[in-house]
């Protein structure tokens, strides 16, 4: 099956996604007012406040890695007494929820590796905390496509596209965990030392160091934490404001060809969430897009597959920042271990994995009732995977 722009299906028996639209696009209500807004500044102006935008999330960015390593010992000591990171299970459910709260992946991903810096987490805690962050982090994109979906009537484009992101990033996360534990336990990255120069260490302490202890004084420990994770949602929220806006209206009838081959789409994913330090960013921008039918749903999945790649590149700066290089070596693995299972699907099992994933995405949104199924076992699972890793209790 294949979407045309009036929210129908379109017989497809080549399973390639290029039946093109049935009808014309009208313009509704909203889109005429849409087309009689002011234009955005441009020039020098809209060129100086996105420097402006940038130097700033950079500088928070920072400043909440700071908070939260001042912060991570005290309150990674409360974790443990609680018994919610006692082993890998519950640090993989743990991240997996956290991303659900904040509607983000990177943000815990930090977290992660500020506790394993101040020795709150082993290796093995961290990698599966960084890998629950990615798996609960296209949740944001089922929230937005079912915000969508109140004036869009079609659940295929706008739910179903929250269906399709979490769908493909379990089936390549899961055994990119898996790959990515074996290449660290061999030590096959061992040798790699990345970390912050002593020079930019040492402007990171003059700089901010006053800052976090200025902060520091007036704040007790334990706040600390959830002040540096807000911090890091504003720089995240900053960085979205230097990207430029994607107006669909815009590109009305103009498809390329290009979009419909697999491999231009990956690149452009990759490309999306490297510029974005976001997954959540990169695929929820599918959801407007595919709404209005400018994407379909076979050509979002290579786009999904390469922005699950590169979102991994704001958590390798964090863990550079550390100046723990195992920390550099954990998220190493995980982005290797991934690129591989990636560009395997993509190259040999392409056309089997993306019917199936189709099948399951038509399947889920067909009633309400496997939606809520669906979104219930979104919940269970990690919290299954916190429960049975109670079960084990502490393990060194």
């Amino acid at each position: 099956m294949s979407e045309d722009r009036t929210g129908g299906e379109v017989e497809d028996p080549a399973g390639t996604g290029e039946i093109g639209p049935t009808t014309d696009i009208k313009l509704t209500p909203l889109d005429a007012g849409r087309a009689h807004q002011p234009p955005r500044p441009h020039g020098w102006k809209a060129t100086a406040s996105k420097i402006l935008h940038f130097v700033a999330a950079i500088f928070l960015f920072i400043l909440a890695i700071q908070l939260m390593k001042a912060s991570a010992a005290p309150i990674g000591a409360r974790l443990k007494q609680t018994g919610l990171i006692d082993n890998a299970v519950m640090t993989l459910g743990f991240g997996w929820f956290g991303a659900y709260i904040v509607l983000s992946g990177s943000p815990v991903a930090a977290v992660a590796l500020t506790f394993f810096s101040e020795g709150v987490l082993t290796p093995l805690q961290t990698f599966t905390m960084l890998s629950g962050s990615r798996l609960g982090a296209s949740f944001i994109v089922l929230l937005v496509g079912f915000l969508y979906s109140v004036r869009n009537k079609d659940r295929q484009r706008t739910i179903g596209m929250g269906v399709l992101a979490l769908s493909m990033t379990a089936i390549v996360y899961i055994p990119g965990m898996m790959l990515g534990y074996l290449i660290l336990r061999e030590g096959l990255l061992k040798n790699i030392h990345w970390q912050a120069s002593s020079e930019l260490t040492s402007i990171i302490k003059a700089v901010w160091g006053p800052i976090v202890d200025f902060i520091s004084r007036w704040t007790p420990a334990p706040l600390l934490f959830p002040i540096g994770l807000a911090v890091i949602l504003i720089s995240f929220k900053l960085l979205d404001r230097v990207l430029p806006e994607i107006d669909p209206e815009r590109h009305a009838g103009s498809k390329h060809l290009w979009m419909k081959k697999p491999w231009p789409m990956f690149g452009l994913g990759c490309l999306a969430a490297l510029l974005t330090l976001s997954v959540s960013v990169a695929l929820t921008v599918l959801v407007p897009l595919a709404a209005k039918g400018y994407v379909k749903r076979r050509e979002a999945i290579p786009y999904i597959a390469g922005a699950n790649i590169t979102t991994l590149a704001d958590t390798l700066v964090a863990a550079m920042i550390t100046g723990h290089p195992v920390a550099v070596q954990i998220v190493l693995a995980e982005a290797i271990a991934v690129a591989l299972i990636t560009v395997i699907y993509l190259g040999f099992f392409y056309k089997p994995i993306v019917n199936g994933i189709i099948k399951l995405d038509d399947w889920v949104v067909e009633t309400n009732r496997r939606l809520y199924m669906f979104v219930v076992a979104l919940f269970l699972v990690p919290a299954m995977l916190v429960g049975i890793g109670k079960l084990i209790g502490p393990v060194g």
